[in-house]
């Protein structure tokens, strides 16, 4: 997951499908996989995100770590425009989450990773580089509750 997913527990728009996704994790239905990125990202947050992020640590998420492979992955991304240098990070989301071969990449971000034509171009530069395809949806998506 992304860093939006963790936010998403503490917006009104978001949180029953992040909160969701959160009990799908505690009851074992899912593995959490967060990044080195995610923790980063984190570290600069508000409290309250600080806190979620510290409960999902507790259910001993897998932890991916930021490698060359993935920068190299991120910077192909960036070669073929699919996303502008400002937003580097969520192209590193993705490299990171297909080269460790995540299930499904979970995120609230529609303008850049949850969109249909990014995930079809991001797909394209993967299989290109000898990558497996990567599934890409929100939480609503893949969450089986709706937590209150």
């Amino acid at each position: 997951m992304d860093t939006s997913v963790i936010g998403g527990c503490l917006d009104i728009n978001f949180a029953p499908w992040s909160k969701g996704l959160m009990k799908d994790f505690r009851l074992g239905n899912y593995k959490p996989v967060i990044s080195e990125l995610v923790a980063a990202e984190v570290d600069d947050a508000p409290n309250l995100i600080k806190q979620q992020y510290f409960e999902l640590l507790e259910l001993e998420p897998e932890y991916l770590y930021i490698t060359e492979e993935a920068l190299q992955l991120a910077d192909i991304y960036q070669l073929r425009k699919i996303l502008t240098p400002n937003f580097y990070a969520d192209g590193l989301h993705i490299a990171l989450a297909t080269i460790s071969e995540v299930d499904v990449l979970v995120s609230w971000n529609f303008r850049h990773i949850v969109h249909f034509n990014k995930i079809r171009l991001f797909n394209s530069a993967n299989l290109e580089m000898g990558y497996k395809a990567i599934e890409i949806f929100s939480p609503r998506e893949v969450t089986n509750y709706e937590e209150e």
